[in-house]
């Protein structure tokens, strides 16, 4: 009985850690939207993983890594990958409403399944084809490409759950080689030492339209409120990681990856509440079909 009670204990709190780390996820969307008005993508980027390297940092050297190592080419790919989705990521936060933005991070999970499936040969189950194939229609009905096309902002944000799918493939071949506090490290450090390359070389080219969010002019933030939501989206990023991983720790892994879907309808509160305008019908259904693929995918 007492071990029954412990396990329902733990399920709850895995429950509630996830829906914290869901709201903060949320939080730290819209801190990214606000900042968006006065910087670059890629300036929040670069801020946002320069306060979480100094943080890694740290910690190693309080605690230094044991694990043994011996794949720096795929950490680095990790990284890159990893900053590849970021800066697609917070590109779209800032181009698009907020609640559709997460959503379209959110087509990871289906990506996962079908890299998975293509190119690393594991089995499939006709529920998770069923589940691919909702998502996947659920993304039609987000971008509403009606007219043939997709908007440049939707489509980028789709490759950004791609490249995020990508990175958590690399995750799984490296988290018995590496501390995970090296392969945030990998990421992290990335993020930070790529942007200012491209910040480097912003005034040295002329690149196409549809690139010329990676190449933006450095402008130092000029208003204590602006530092100040740097410091906050940081704080916000780092918890609600940390809550993510006592939720796993804690509750079983099918249920609180179940409750991480939480994280749309607060993104799409706090959008409303930014200026975005209401999802329509058809965005309305299209995240019922990708959150319903993503439950589904946790069953299978």
């Amino acid at each position: 009985m007492r071990d029954t009670l412990a396990r329902i204990h733990a399920r709850d709190a895995g429950i509630l850690f996830m829906l914290a780390s869901a709201l903060l996820s949320a939080v730290n969307g819209a801190t990214a939207k606000m900042l968006g008005e006065e910087m670059s993508a890629l300036e929040i980027v670069f801020w946002r993983n320069l306060a979480g390297m100094a943080m890694i940092l740290v910690a190693l050297r309080h605690t230094p890594a044991t694990l043994p190592g011996g794949r720096p080419a795929l950490l680095i790919l990790r990284g890159l990958l990893g900053f590849s989705a970021m800066i697609l990521f917070f590109y779209t936060i800032t181009t698009i409403p907020l609640g559709e933005a997460i959503t379209l991070n959110k087509t990871s999970p289906l990506f996962v399944t079908m890299l998975a499936w293509l190119l690393l040969g594991e089995g499939i189950s006709l529920w998770g084809l069923l589940a691919l194939a909702l998502g996947f229609l659920g993304v039609v009905f987000v971008t509403q490409p009606w007219g043939l096309s997709v908007s440049p902002a939707y489509a980028l944000g789709l490759l950004g759950g791609f490249l995020a799918a990508c990175a958590y493939a690399t995750i799984k071949r490296l988290r018995h080689l590496y501390d995970a506090r090296m392969i945030v490290l990998s990421f992290t450090a990335t993020g930070t030492l790529v942007p200012l390359l491209l910040f480097g070389i912003a005034s040295h080219i002329q690149p196409p339209s549809s690139l010329d969010f990676l190449f933006p002019l450095f402008v130092w933030p000029q208003r204590v409120e602006s530092w100040g939501l740097l410091l906050f989206l940081a704080m916000t990023a780092t918890l609600s990681q940390w809550l993510l991983t006592r939720a796993y720790t804690q509750g079983r892994a099918g249920i609180v990856g179940v409750v991480s879907y939480a994280n749309i309808p607060f993104a799409v509160g706090f959008g409303v509440a930014l200026g975005d305008p209401l999802p329509d019908f058809w965005v309305w259904s299209g995240i019922a079909l990708i959150v319903g693929a993503g439950v589904l995918l946790k069953k299978v």
